[in-house]
């Protein structure tokens, strides 16, 4: 991974259209291709960014660009999409590498991992005609639980907890945002599912139209309960 601090100006075109002003920003190249830009503000989420698979290449500066004070400018270019991104810098005030080796990817709570197993083995709980396309969908800001599409074809992502809290329907909120940036997924819908669901989370959740679902997981594991009298 690549990490520069830089005083800079970034261009998004594509889809829509984006500028971010000269200001110092993080920017972080990753080994996959993806390009993250942050500012020290926001907690985690960049100002903008550029998901796998892309390429970056350095363009070549005309007398114009030099005068305007730009010694260095990057072109990040969708292999699929053609979407680009342009990175002015003005100064680049550190740049270094470091490998990071293989990564093991998140461990989940045991009961966490367990509920995603059960749920895309039985998709058919999301409701009637869903199919499963993958488990730890990944995207540029970490791996949603399950995608899945509906009767219609529409794409769902899934976000599972043992117990859903506002954190989580946040979490959601920003897959949904991202993954909804992209031709081939959009548009795609939220279901938050969890044992239990927070009262306040729900209410959350459901203001910004994702579908809560509660999961029984003795039910899912074929469990009987034991404690009835017949």
């Amino acid at each position: 991974m690549r990490i520069v601090v830089a005083d800079c100006s970034v261009d998004y075109a594509g889809r829509l259209s984006a500028h971010l002003p000269r200001a110092k920003r993080v920017l972080m190249l990753k080994g996959d291709g993806s390009i993250l830009v942050h500012s020290d503000g926001g907690s985690y989420k960049p100002l903008n960014w550029m998901s796998p698979p892309c390429s970056l290449e350095p363009l070549e500066l005309d007398d114009d660009v030099r005068d305007a004070g730009i010694v260095e400018q990057w072109q990040v270019t969708h292999k699929k999409t053609a979407d680009k991104l342009v990175v002015s810098l003005f100064e680049i005030i550190h740049d270094s590498s470091y490998d990071l080796g293989v990564d093991p990817g998140l461990i989940k709570d045991g009961v966490e991992a367990h509920l995603q197993e059960l749920l895309a083995d039985q998709i058919d709980l999301l409701g009637d005609g869903h199919s499963l396309v993958r488990r730890e969908y990944m995207t540029a800001i970490g791996p949603v639980d399950i995608l899945a599409r509906d009767s219609e074809g529409v794409s769902v992502a899934v976000e599972i907890k043992r117990r859903g809290e506002i954190d989580g329907v946040e979490q959601l909120t920003r897959y949904l945002e991202l993954m909804n940036r992209d031709p081939l997924l959009a548009p795609v819908s939220g279901v938050f599912a969890a044992q239990e669901i927070k009262p306040q989370a729900r209410t959350l959740a459901e203001d910004r139209g994702i579908r809560c679902l509660v999961l029984d997981y003795d039910a899912m594991r074929g469990m009987e309960d034991k404690n009835t009298l017949f």
